[in-house]
């Protein structure tokens, strides 16, 4: 997910982005753990979607506070 498509969407569909995309890491960290993973790359990618989100939503949240 790109900083721009992150950037249109309301905070409250940023927070849901960010709950799934946090759960979607812990079951890929899971089945990682088992030894079922076919594309390691994903960690990366949801570990920077998350970081993404969270970076956005506090800027959202300060520029309307200010």
């Amino acid at each position: 997910m790109t900083s721009k498509e992150i950037r249109d969407l309301a905070p409250g569909e940023i927070t849901t982005k960010l709950r799934e995309t946090r759960e979607a890491l812990l079951q890929l960290r899971l089945r990682k753990n088992a030894g079922q993973v076919e594309k390691p790359h994903l960690l990366r990618e949801y570990r920077k979607d998350i970081a993404r989100l969270e970076t956005i939503l506090k800027q959202k949240k300060t520029a309307k506070a200010a």
